[in-house]
């Protein structure tokens, strides 16, 4: 009975909260739910517009509830309050006897605008963040230093977040810390002092190179550029870097031969192979190990270079293996003109001399030659332009593509793409020229044999000639041309010329119609089967007839007749 009393006599009522009860930190001990919810909205609401100061570090920040949204569930929270001194008639007294020796303190659950919560946090990190800075190796000239490394800073960010939203759903306005933590470098000053005295022998004294009785003298300072400093302890010791290739491609012309591929020699319309050489080239993984061990000594710091022989690219057998022993198309065309378009003409054969066009694959001959430009040694010449001569780069490349092109019509080889000249040229064969132009216009041929084609140019003084070689096919082409038509007279255009009398003419230029024509090609095998049977037609632009006239005659002047006046009377 006397403990049934004494928890009758702390029961109290159960419809109000246990005293001492706190919300958010607000005494709402023996108020009903209802009023404690009102109280704590009240309170809220005139903190909403007071900010709270956050920091991290150095970096201070004042943030209100209202400007990120925050909402604290009030509801939620009386809730919980009420069911911690609740119960039946002496249980709820005995419940609340506890909470007066250690009264509770409930913080309410809290919502807020996630994005502006993650934009306050990222501004914080932005300032707080740091990364931590690893100890390293430091030189001056032939000096080496340890730089220490420095610690880091990283906000937690998703910590952050919750202490802000929690902070401003309660009623204490004073500053808040947020989470930062410290980030250790991954390598110490003690670390690298190991590989710091390594590098100094290193670069204590020159080293010499030795080939037979040839020697190189590597400085001191040669070595300090080449060195490349350990990132920690582990890393191992190493020259590279772009001052060390250099020297040792340098070096390796020196001692080395380059071996020289095999290739293709043309004797009229036959092809030899010419036999791949084996080079000498400096090892230089294995000189640059010798070039460090001798580093490494106190004394007698002297590698020897080390020599293997290098292989080619291709070898002899795998040059007879391409099957390029005969002539499979030609074709020659001559050239004229200024002196620029000339060095075109020899400078873009150059580029595809010496070409080779693997079984099934395509030659391109924007590929093979890339951009047309100065920087290649392209020089300006006549070109048409939107169907206009022209002077621009590159002129001249024409008639090199329109040659390439009658080579492998000869050949009997697949034409994939081929571009008519906007203007008719009279000296290339009639439907048969081909015009070019970098990225756009292309010319392409397919390479439907089952061994390799090699495509040679000759430059003559005043003819160039395209040869593909590769195992002759014996194919026979047979073409039609149909004549050249003419579907538009020229466009004329007129220009006065006041030196000319009235009415007088002048054809400067007489112009060129529209034209067109076609060309069919039927491709036999010497087994006489039909291969291929296309056709390519040509429509040429008409330039304009240039006239010039007179002025046209003047007409005299017109005389305006004159109506007399009658004379005036006298006023009465």
């Amino acid at each position: 009975m006397l403990v049934v009393a004494v928890g009758l006599a702390f029961a109290g009522s159960g419809s109000h909260l246990a005293a001492g009860t706190k919300i958010g930190g607000v005494d709402v001990g023996g108020m009903t739910p209802a009023r404690a919810r009102s109280v704590l909205a009240a309170r809220a609401a005139a903190l909403a517009k007071v900010p709270v100061t956050f920091f991290a570090g150095t970096r201070r920040v004042r943030i209100s509830a209202y400007e990120l949204g925050v909402k604290a569930d009030w509801r939620a929270a009386v809730a919980a309050a009420r069911r911690e001194g609740d119960g039946f008639a002496f249980v709820r007294g005995y419940r609340r006897l506890l909470l007066r020796l250690s009264p509770p303190s409930i913080n309410p659950r809290a919502t807020a605008y996630r994005a502006a919560v993650d934009y306050e946090v990222g501004v914080l990190a932005a300032a707080v963040d740091r990364a931590a800075r690893d100890a390293r190796l430091v030189r001056r000239g032939l000096r080496l230093d340890v730089q220490p490394g420095r610690a880091g800073a990283v906000l937690d960010r998703s910590q952050a977040a919750q202490t802000i939203v929690q902070a401003l759903a309660g009623f204490d306005r004073t500053p808040v810390a947020l989470p930062v933590r410290r980030t250790a470098p991954r390598v110490t000053a003690d670390e690298l002092a190991a590989a710091a005295k390594l590098d100094r022998r290193v670069l204590s004294a020159p080293v010499t190179l030795a080939l037979g009785a040839r020697r190189w003298r590597l400085s001191r300072w040669r070595l300090a550029s080449m060195l490349l400093l350990q990132h920690d302890a582990r890393s191992p010791l190493r020259l590279g870097g772009r001052s060390a290739n250099a020297y040792f491609a340098r070096l390796s012309r020196l001692v080395g031969r380059p071996a020289r591929p095999a290739g293709f020699a043309v004797d009229g319309p036959s092809v030899r192979v010419v036999p791949a050489r084996p080079g000498l080239g400096l090892d230089v993984p294995r000189t640059i190990d010798g070039v460090l061990a001798a580093a490494q000594r106190p004394g007698q710091r002297v590698a020897r270079l080390v020599i293997a022989e290098t292989q080619p690219s291709r070898s002899t057998a795998e040059a007879r293996a391409m099957g390029i022993t005969g002539l499979v198309g030609s074709y020659e065309t001559f050239y004229g003109g200024i002196p620029n378009r000339i060095h075109n003409v020899e400078l873009v054969a150059h580029l595809i001399d010496g070409k080779l066009v693997a079984p099934g694959a395509t030659f391109s001959f924007n590929a093979a030659t890339g951009e047309r430009t100065a920087a290649k040694g392209f020089l300006e010449a006549p070109v048409i332009i939107n169907g206009e001569l022209q002077t621009a780069l590159g002129g001249g490349v024409c008639q090199v593509s329109t040659t390439v092109f009658n080579a492998a019509y000869e050949a009997g080889l697949p034409i994939t793409e081929r571009t008519n000249h906007a203007l008719y040229i009279s000296h290339y064969p009639l439907g048969r020229d081909a015009t070019v132009d970098y990225p756009n216009i292309d010319l392409k041929f397919v390479n439907d044999t089952k061994r390799w084609l090699l495509l040679r140019t000759f430059v003559g003084s005043s003819s160039l000639v395209v040869s593909l070689y590769g195992t002759p096919q014996h194919r026979r082409v047979v073409s039609e041309t149909a004549p050249l038509r003419v579907v538009a007279r020229p466009p004329v255009k007129r220009s006065v010329d006041r030196s000319l009398k009235p009415g007088e003419v002048v054809v400067d230029d007489p112009g060129v119609p529209a034209q067109t024509t076609s060309v069919r090609r039927r491709v036999y095998a010497p087994d006489g089967k039909l291969l291929y049977d296309n056709t390519w037609y040509s429509s040429y632009r008409a330039e304009p007839e240039l006239v010039r006239v007179g002025p046209k005659k003047k007409k005299p002047p017109t005389a305006i007749p004159l109506t007399p006046i009658a004379p005036m009377k006298a006023l009465p």
